[in-house]
């Protein structure tokens, strides 16, 4: 066997790294190229091997050898088409921004996967077929992160599904409860929620968190729900206006949302932050650019899509995997002046 790789001496190849690591030429292939059928422990025997030899793969060779690109596929629901979709959801730009920094220097390409619907099992069977590295779940819900993960082994959510699903999430909830604290501590004392869509995790978590706060706070309940869209969040703040026009703060599920219920507000003839408060969820561009610029919890999607991400590329995904970020209270002009982040 070769002792090393310096000068007048050939390339180590995969045999001798095989040898080295004592396994077979599958299992050296099968880590090269993430996939299943090594335990974490032959993982690390194999790469430990390929460190002492000094073997460098060729991943030219390794691409045209599978027929495939490597690549990490990012798969949310669009209801769309995937360009109008990018560009009216900041959140996900955010995601492919994040997955995209950790793919820097690798041969490893970013993918985007449309669902139509939460429903199109279909769609879910023919991107888990041609995975290569894996599959990253931005907000994808329950049934069908479910089948990605009977589908394909490779894949990090980035919001709570099941118990199973090893996913890189936010504090949402905690967010929430911070959002309804803030304002209280602010004076407000009929807070209202428009909440997201029940098929999404990261929506039903920021409600449990409303509704907590609430609760210990000893406030009434005001509530609405729509999607994720700034039309939704215009819609549902004019239902609640109507119906309770004593509302003096309203806590929303994502900053486009929050967006549409600020043009609602004013439109009615009420002022932000003067009569209402508004407080949304993201730190997206929609919070900067709206009118006022919104106060929001900062979510750190960027992170969590590198540290997804960087879990397929290690190779070792554990079932159960759980990471949570914190989110950051970001304070702005539509509770009141001034410009401030504090950690919750």
């Amino acid at each position: 066997m070769r002792k090393g790789c310096g000068v007048g001496r050939s390339k180590p190849t995969i045999s001798d790294v095989a040898e080295r690591a004592d396994v077979s030429r599958a299992t050296v292939s099968r880590v090269m190229n993430n996939e299943p059928g090594a335990s974490p422990r032959v993982r690390e025997r194999v790469r430990r091997a390929m460190a002492e030899l000094g073997y460098e793969p060729d991943q030219t060779a390794r691409a045209l050898a599978s027929g495939r690109q490597r690549a990490v596929d990012v798969v949310a629901i669009t209801n769309g088409p995937v360009v109008e979709w990018l560009g009216s959801h900041p959140y996900y730009s955010r995601v492919l921004a994040g997955v995209t920094s950790a793919l820097e220097g690798t041969d490893v390409q970013v993918r985007v996967q449309a669902l139509s619907s939460p429903d199109d099992f279909a769609a879910v069977d023919a991107i888990a077929a041609r995975a290569t590295v894996g599959v990253v779940l931005a907000d994808v819900p329950l049934a069908a992160a479910l089948r990605f993960r009977q589908r394909c082994r490779r894949v990090v959510s980035l919001a709570a599904t099941s118990s199973s699903m090893p996913a890189v999430e936010a504090d949402n909830a905690g967010g929430a409860h911070a959002a309804v604290e803030y304002l209280h501590r602010s004076g407000r004392r009929r807070i209202a929620a428009v909440h997201g869509p029940g098929h999404s995790a990261d929506a039903r978590e920021r409600e449990e968190g409303y509704l907590r706060a609430i609760r210990e706070l000893g406030l009434p309940e005001f509530v609405e729900r729509g999607e994720f869209r700034r039309e939704d969040g215009h819609l549902a703040a004019r239902r609640l206006l109507a119906a309770h026009p004593e509302v003096d703060a309203v806590f929303v599920a994502c900053d486009l949302m929050a967006a549409g219920a600020v043009q609602a507000i004013t439109a009615l003839g009420r002022k932000v932050p003067d009569d209402v408060a508004v407080v949304g969820f993201d730190d997206s561009v929609a919070a900067v650019c709206a009118n006022p610029p919104l106060t929001t919890m900062r979510m750190p999607v960027e992170e969590m899509a590198v540290a997804a991400t960087r879990l397929l590329l290690d190779g070792t995904i554990a079932s159960g995997y759980r990471r949570r970020l914190p989110v950051e209270l970001v304070v702005r002009d539509s509770t009141g002046p001034g410009s401030a982040v504090a950690p919750r």
